[in-house]
């Protein structure tokens, strides 16, 4: 009955909720879908830098682009926030710091992002604020978009240069909702498909603008900012 009565210490559950890479706790917790280990995301992707194998058991996750065998955990970071006390609002306001140190200065050439349910607007919005929850409390992240000429697809003529080329929108919006926006800016037809591209890699749909900026511009561009993306038409290989 004594055993039973016995009250569990967050230390108890250590080997559980720390990464195995940083040894701190899990930020982010992101399981590798070919071994089901879990890692803080930014420690597995600074891994995958390098080495395309598992660091804690050394299979080999994926042959050119383990990034792509990386699933987010949202149960588990929910279950960690609730064991460590104070763990959650830590790590907001690092990630809201660390946004506020690399924002840009304002030129009047960029354009708010702001739509209730994924950070951009309506196509036809007038500018005018509402009363909605645009994202505002998100950490937020200037980018330019370009478009890609030259690349030989048909129906390239309909994908052209935006009005306002910088925009500033939360930084958890994702590719996909990047297509959407420029479908709707370029009025093109709801069956067009783009590629959207950071250093010549195409991103894929649920990539965040976080998620690229720390794993493809940062790392790989000149970091020089705001973070250019560049669209054009989609490319079929088959």
């Amino acid at each position: 009955m004594a055993a039973a009565g016995r009250k569990h210490l967050v230390r108890d559950f250590n080997h559980f909720i720390t990464c195995y890479l940083c040894r701190g706790y899990l930020i982010k917790p992101t399981t590798v879908t070919e071994c089901l280990h879990t890692f803080c995301k930014s420690c597995i992707v600074q891994h995958f830098e390098e080495s395309n194998d598992c660091p804690k058991c050394g299979i080999q996750v994926h042959e050119t682009n383990p990034l792509e065998m990386l699933r987010l955990d949202n149960t588990l970071e929910e279950i960690i926030f609730k064991l460590v006390p104070g763990l959650r609002e830590k790590e907001e306001q690092q990630e809201i710091d660390f946004w506020k140190r690399n924002q840009p200065k304002e030129n009047g050439q960029t354009e708010n992002l702001r739509c209730p349910r994924f950070g951009l607007p309506d196509a036809g919005a007038d500018g005018a604020d509402g009363d909605d929850d645009y994202h505002r409390s998100d950490p937020q992240i200037a980018i330019c978009l370009d478009c890609l000429r030259n690349t030989g697809q048909s129906g390239e003529s309909s994908v052209t240069d935006l009005m306002k080329r910088f925009i500033r929108c939360s930084s958890r919006v994702t590719v996909g909702t990047i297509k959407k926006f420029l479908s709707l800016k370029l009025k093109l037809p709801s069956s067009y498909e783009l590629d959207v591209l950071c250093n010549g890699e195409i991103m894929g749909r649920d990539h965040t603008l976080e998620f690229i900026y720390m794993t493809r511009w940062r790392l790989h561009g000149d970091n020089t900012y705001p973070m250019v993306l560049e669209y054009r038409p989609r490319i079929d290989f088959g």
